[in-house]
Formats: C-alpha cells, sequence, structure tokens
C-alpha cells in the first residue's frame, strides 16, 4: 500500500505524488508572535514535525518552511499595552517560540521567513492581482475581490453568499464601508496613527494577514507545493483565502495536498484564554510535565482527530512513558553490564532479518510501523508496535537497574542489542527520545566521583602523585572539590 494522507481540499485519503519524485516541499502556517505558544501549537507543530520525520525517515529529500507572522493587529496591540514597539514584542516571542519548540524536540524548519523581510514580494503580488482586475484599492487600502477567484470556497465547502463578515476575527472596524463586498478580504491596510508602515503604490501601509503566506510561499518555494499545513482553525478563511490570492495571480495550484490537525479542548471544552483554560507550553513543562510525556499524549490521537486534555489523560500518558523511556535508555545505561559497550552504535535500517536470532519478529515489527505511518499518519498504531518492542528492553532494564545480573545467554543479548536499535531508530522518526531521570543521572554521577576519589587514593598509596594530580585536576574541571582529611580519607562537595 503506497504511502497515502487525507487530502482537505478532496476530503479524502490520496497517494502522496509529490511534483518531483523522491522529494516533498512543505509550507506550514506558523505563529503569529504575540504571546507565548499554547498547547494548541504544541499539538499541530509536533504532528507536522512527526510528518517532516517520517518523510526523511522514508528516504524523501523535505524542504520544509514555516513562516513567522510578526506584523499583526495582535502584535500593535500587545506593544501598545506594554508600551513597546512591534519588533520588541515580535523578537521576544520568536525567541519563546524557539526554546519551547527545542525542548519538545520539534526541528527547526530548513527556512523561517518573516512577515516583514517579504514586503517587496508582498506588494509585488498584490499589484499583480491588481492588474488581473482582481484586487481594488479604497481610501489607502487594497482588497481581494472574490468574485474574481476561481471556485472560492472550495476547501472550506462554504458558500461565499452565506459566509460571516468578520469571521477571521481580524476585521477593522469601519472596514466593510470600503469593500465592493461584505466578504471581501484586506490585502494592503493604509497607515494608521502611531503603526509602522511601508511606502507602496497605494500610499503607506502594512500587508494584510493573507497575503503575507502567499508571497512567502512563492517566495521560497514557488508557485505549486506538494504539502501545505495547518491547524484545522485556518482552514477558513486564511487558507481560502491563501488559494484565491495565490491561484488568481499565479495562475496555476497552490499546493496538491492540504492536511489540518484538529483542535485541542481542555475537559470537553474548547481551549480559549476567555475560558480560563488556556495553557502554555511553557507552563506546562516547567510545572514538571517532561517533553516527551506531552509529545506520547499528542501522537496517541490521530492527528485529524480533537485532542482533549485532561489531568488524567496526561498521567496515563506519563505512565506509558515510563516505561517506553526505560526502555529507550538500555543502551545507554546498561550497555556495558549487557555486553554493548557503553555507547551502541546504533544502525539505521539495519533490521532485514538476518542481524539477530530474533530478525523475522523484529523485521515483522518494522513492516507494521512503516504500514501504520504510510496509513494518514497512524501515529497511535506506530505507538503501538514501540510499546510491544520495548517489553522485553523494559523487563531487562528493572531488573539491571535492581543490580541483578541479566543472566542471558550471548545470543539472546544480540538479539536485544537489534530490538534496542530498532526502537531507537522508529522512536526517532517520531521524535522521541530517552529522557535520563535526574535524580539516577545524580546517583551514577555520583557512583562515578566516588570510584574517581577511589582512583586518586590508590594513585597516591603508590606514590603516583601525578596520576593523583590528574585526577583532582579532572574532577575540578568538572566543579567537583576536593578536601584532604587526615588518615588518608578524601571528601568531596561540588562547588
Amino acid at each position: 500500500m503506497p504511502l497515502r494522507f487525507t487530502n482537505s481540499l478532496t476530503s479524502r485519503t490520496e497517494a502522496f505524488e509529490p511534483l518531483e519524485a523522491g522529494k516533498a516541499t512543505i509550507y506550514c502556517c506558523g505563529v503569529t508572535v504575540y504571546d507565548l505558544c499554547h498547547l494548541g501549537h504544541a499539538r499541530s507543530y509536533i504532528n507536522w514535525d512527526v510528518l517532516r520525520r517520517y518523510l526523511i525517515w522514508r528516504g524523501y529529500d523535505v524542504t520544509y518552511v514555516q513562516n513567522y507572522t510578526d506584523i499583526d493587529d495582535k502584535i500593535l496591540n500587545r506593544a501598545n499595552e506594554e508600551g513597546s514597539s512591534m519588533q520588541a514584542v515580535s523578537e521576544r516571542n520568536i525567541e519563546a517560540f524557539e526554546i519551547d519548540m527545542g525542548r519538545l524536540n520539534i526541528l527547526p524548519a530548513d527556512r523561517m521567513p518573516r512577515a516583514t523581510c517579504c514586503i517587496d514580494g508582498i506588494k509585488t503580488l498584490i499589484s499583480e492581482l491588481e492588474a488581473k482586475g482582481a484586487a481594488y484599492s479604497s481610501d489607502g487600502d487594497v482588497y481581494f475581490d472574490i468574485s474574481k477567484a476561481n471556485n472560492y470556497g472550495k476547501l472550506s465547502g462554504r458558500d461565499p453568499n452565506e459566509q460571516q463578515q468578520g469571521a477571521s476575527g481580524r476585521t477593522a472596524d469601519g472596514e466593510g464601508s470600503r469593500k465592493r463586498h461584505p466578504f471581501d478580504f484586506a490585502l494592503w491596510k493604509g497607515v494608521k496613527e502611531n503603526e509602522p508602515s511601508w511606502e507602496s503604490p497605494w500610499g503607506p501601509g502594512r500587508p494584510g494577514w493573507h497575503i503575507e503566506c502567499s508571497a512567502m510561499v512563492r517566495q521560497e518555494l514557488g508557485l505549486t507545493i506538494d504539502i501545505h499545513l495547518g491547524g484545522g482553525d485556518l482552514v477558513f478563511p486564511h487558507h481560502e483565502n491563501e488559494i484565491a490570492q495565490s491561484e488568481t495571480a499565479n495562475g496555476t495550484t497552490l499546493a496538491k495536498l492540504w492536511m489540518h490537525n484538529g483542535m485541542v479542548n481542555v475537559g470537553g471544552t474548547k481551549m480559549s484564554k476567555s475560558l480560563g483554560n488556556f495553557t502554555t507550553i511553557r507552563a506546562l513543562l516547567d510545572s514538571g510535565v517532561s517533553p516527551m510525556t506531552l509529545r506520547l499524549f499528542v501522537l496517541q490521537a490521530h492527528y485529524r482527530k480533537p485532542l482533549d486534555f485532561t489531568a488524567e489523560a496526561l498521567d496515563a500518558a506519563a505512565t506509558g512513558w515510563k516505561g517506553l523511556n526505560g526502555a529507550l535508555g538500555l543502551g545507554d545505561r546498561h550497555g556495558n553490564a549487557l555486553g554493548w559497550g557503553s555507547s551502541p552504535v546504533l544502525e539505521q535500517g539495519a533490521i532485514r532479518g538476518q542481524d539477530s536470532p530474533d530478525g523475522d519478529g523484529l523485521l515483522a515489527m518494522h513492516q507494521r510501523f512503516i504500514a501504520a505511518m504510510d496509513d494518514d499518519l497512524n501515529t497511535s498504531g506506530a505507538l503501538a508496535v514501540l510499546f510491544d518492542l520495548a517489553k522485553p528492553l523494559r523487563a531487562i532494564a528493572n531488573r539491571l537497574d535492581r543490580g541483578d545480573s541479566s543472566d542471558l545467554p550471548t545470543e539472546e543479548l544480540k538479539g536485544l542489542l537489534a530490538r534496542w536499535q530498532l526502537l531507537r531508530e522508529l522512536a526517532a522518526a517520531l521524535g522521541l527520545r530517552w529522557e535520563q531521570d535526574p535524580d539516577q543521572a545524580n546517583a551514577e554521577d555520583d557512583a562515578e566521583i566516588e570510584a574517581a576519589v577511589e582512583a586518586r587514593r590508590a594513585a597516591k598509596a603508590s606514590k603516583n602523585y601525578a596520576e593523583a594530580d590528574r585526577i583532582r585536576d579532572e574532577l575540578s574541571q568538572r566543579g567537583i572539590e576536593l578536601i584532604d582529611r587526615p588518615g588518608g580519607v578524601s571528601e568531596w562537595i561540588r562547588s
């Protein structure tokens, strides 16, 4: 069965056939940087990070672009509230976004253009629309005439005659009186007092929201791309308007495939600031929830379905992650005890049936994983494979954690190594990585320091003072201070 995704444009699950074989061009709508990112952002960007990782793992050459909207009413309102500037608000939240995404192990996009760096492209696109009679100016503003778009509403399935004005939540007061049709949308907004502006053929002003993404897609990836991504809340009006203006200007399809993730509910209710159930990624992670627990929680649900966030569901994900994490860390923590070496080498794609005593079984799990992910990114099915792989590894990890011997023959240990390598490879395709327990890490670190102190004592006893000094210097570089006591006793503290 070929790799298949659900296309929002056709409402069908279709075989993925990129414009160029073996390559994939992807544009993901990014954040409007006026505040910290919330759980809805986490859900969306984790899902699309998995899409990207999986395509790369399957051998595609992926170009992934994600924008920053750094000029917008919301940013300007926040700057006014703070008495700061649009740039200050944007830069602060871009930095916070990058930190939060890094903690969630989300790969940075190949390119992350900012709307304010694409002003020339935006003006060019508006001029082309104007030349085609699809844009008109009114009192310093420029609007797109939806009657000039081919099949407007084809993504959202909405009839233009039934749409509600202001559905985007970004309609300015008094804007309706300047439009020919109540559902035309702004391409360029005339300058207002105390707002940043750029010179243009229509007078000073700034771009509308929708035109920014159309210009950045064209600038970074060309006229037609393979996949356009976003949250379900962007289908209308943002993506519908992107299609209208891009395809009218370019005379060709904007994206072959549109993919949208479902929304996040909190206790069965839509997450929103007005309801007080709004949670930022940073607040959740700083409260003690591990990044991989949150990632696992998101991936347990299909990307297109609503995701209900509850304390009970998160606790269940934490329990599941604890077991999976124990298996993922087996080689790092107990590689020497198992005869694998202190840092076992991961051989991606090495599982082909003949590499271990359980090769056929591992190959079957490998194929199960692919079958699940090829079926419209069925991450819950893929996770089931990971948990099956992890079961015997977790049992060995628990035994070794208690100080017991693994007590396994060499051939069985070889099979476990192949299983662990496959687990790590497939987990990495989902962006899941081993998280070392801080308490466990400290205990292992303490044991290593004690061993070094004992080695120094032995070196001094044998009058090998050069070795004793070397050990002291090495510990000092790690922030460990040694205190020599009478009777040859040495104590240590972290400085």
